[in-house]
């Protein structure tokens, strides 16, 4: 399949999801306040007037460029959300392009707010996603150029290169600021740290592997 036909099939991908829009707060928490001065805009940002607004406000060349895939986890996440791309405020869409070096990963995370629709340009992905409690059921596949997964909202995701060369893959979410959560760096890497006592009863592993798990580098991907 050429690679004009796999980006016109991706484009189609991210169209499904033009019809929908943020049904739920586009940030974690709002805290209530009296006084507006000290006030921040929720759901959104603040509106251009559409009088002022240009082409360049609905365009972003960042996609263009591979990801720097030179790090301990082997892939980057470029996104095009709203702060890319601010002509998408209200309008519940955005893309990200993930590159991955040969056997790299892109690390079991969610979006609380997006569902996700990937598509594979290059390469061989082994991806997945788990369901929640009680099931927890696994569902995977291996995908290959032209091919298509999605992740349901908020559900733990995760794509890994199978194959011994690059592989390059977009993706739709249905919201402009989906967020993310990288399951290991939030466990492990939050600021300040969680008690060692806490996760070495979650995890049942000793507080000498907690705190091992704690001190390492944990990226933003």
């Amino acid at each position: 399949m050429g690679s004009a036909i796999l980006v016109a099939f991706t484009v189609l991908a991210y169209a499904s999801f033009a019809l929908a829009s943020d049904p739920s707060p586009l940030q974690d928490f709002c805290v209530a306040i009296k006084d507006t001065k000290d006030g921040v805009f929720v759901n959104g940002k603040f509106c251009k007037d559409a009088k002022l607004a240009t082409a360049n406000d609905f365009f972003f060349s960042g996609l263009r460029k591979p990801g720097n895939t030179s790090n301990q986890l082997g892939s980057m996440v470029t996104p095009a959300n709203v702060d890319q791309i601010p002509g998408l405020n209200t309008l519940g869409i955005s893309l990200v392009r993930i590159d991955y070096a040969p056997y790299g990963l892109n690390p079991p995370h969610t979006h609380p707010r997006a569902t996700e629709a990937l598509a594979v340009l290059e390469g061989t992905l082994s991806v997945g996603f788990v369901t929640s409690n009680p099931d927890n059921r696994l569902f995977t596949k291996v995908l290959y150029p032209g091919d298509v997964f999605v992740f349901p909202e908020g559900l733990i995701h995760f794509q890994f290169n199978i194959g011994k060369t690059k592989a390059v893959a977009f993706a739709g979410l249905s919201s402009q600021n989906p967020g993310v959560i990288p399951i290991a760096k939030s466990v492990f890497g939050s600021n300040p740290p969680i008690s060692d006592d806490v996760l070495a009863k979650a995890f049942q592993i000793d507080k000498k592997m907690v705190d091992y798990l704690q001190a390492q580098f944990w990226t933003n991907n």
